[in-house]
């Protein structure tokens, strides 16, 4: 964990601070302002947020259990703030969110999608399947031609795991 932050489950009042932070990015779909709330209310166990020493979120990851695969995590969205970039943040809460789901709700692997030309979100998948030994299953979910807007990518899936997390679950 990079020094002075640390990792907690996100409060409704972090839903603007997020929503933020995901405008900011310049990768992420944004979501309106209202579902970062619901977000951080219904699926508060299944994401995390960063925070600094002032408590002000600085990265987050939202994710949910697949209704008909409890034991996998879908990481919906990761972010960080321009300001916290390059210190391992979206790497470290990766970590921190599997480690306290496969604890917390027994799951056992993640899915993500991520399209092509997002480099950075390629190499935190593939690098946290390295980290943690566990293989990584690609296929494409969602073709260009399913999203209504011109110019989307495709959306890869990602499977990683099952993920060595056997640690952390007791």
């Amino acid at each position: 964990m990079p020094e002075g932050l640390k990792l907690d489950a996100p409060r409704v009042a972090d839903g603007a601070a997020i929503w933020r932070i995901a405008r900011d990015s310049g990768t992420l779909d944004l979501n309106s302002s209202y579902s970062y709330l619901l977000w951080c209310r219904d699926y508060a166990a299944t994401s995390v947020v960063a925070r600094d020493e002032a408590g002000t979120p600085v990265g987050f990851i939202t994710g949910y259990i697949r209704p008909d695969h409890p034991e996998t995590l879908l990481v919906w969205q990761v972010a960080v703030d321009e300001a916290a970039r390059g210190r391992g943040l979206a790497a470290a809460m990766l970590d921190g969110l599997s480690a306290r789901t496969a604890r917390e709700l027994g799951t056992a692997g993640i899915e993500t999608t991520v399209t092509p030309d997002n480099i950075p979100s390629n190499r935190l998948f593939t690098s946290y399947a390295e980290r943690h030994g566990a293989p990584v299953a690609k296929e494409v979910l969602f073709e260009a031609e399913a999203f209504p807007e011109e110019g989307h990518e495709p959306e890869v899936l990602y499977r990683i795991g099952p993920v060595a997390l056997a640690d952390e679950r007791r």
